[in-house]
């Protein structure tokens, strides 16, 4: 059985991969006045827990998160952090998008605007980048 100790080390290390070294730290500073707890349940249970997994890559399950985001509607700052982890884990911006615009019919074309709208600077920071080196 996996201890919680493991699970929290392997959630660090998926949370540092998929956000950058020390966001896990950042967020534990950010919600220690008001939760201390909710950083440690994120980072091991959901991090360490679930998208740790075997079965799945990181974007995949980065893909997936990202269509939970916009088909619940109200989430706009996770599914900004969840669409740079995906960049982070190799999606392209494309398959970002195909992902957001399957969701159509699902979750509606007001959800789907939104959430375009909401992670384009995100999303078109590769291009930038891109003509940047050309």
């Amino acid at each position: 059985m996996i201890t919680n100790t493991e699970l929290r080390e392997r959630g660090m290390r998926l949370f540092n991969e998929l956000y950058g070294n020390g966001a896990g730290e950042e967020l534990r500073k950010d919600m220690a006045d008001l939760c201390p707890d909710f950083t440690d349940i994120s980072i091991e249970w959901a991090m360490g827990g679930i998208l740790a997994r075997p079965g799945l890559d990181a974007k995949t399950r980065e893909l997936v998160v990202i269509a939970s985001c916009v088909t619940l509607g109200h989430t706009v700052p996770q599914l900004r952090a969840h669409a740079q982890a995906a960049l982070n884990a190799g999606a392209t911006r494309e398959e970002i998008i195909e992902v957001v615009l399957q969701l159509l019919f699902y979750a509606g074309g007001a959800a789907v605007r939104n959430a375009l709208v909401n992670i384009r600077d995100i999303i078109n920071a590769e291009l930038n980048i891109e003509a940047k080196m050309s």
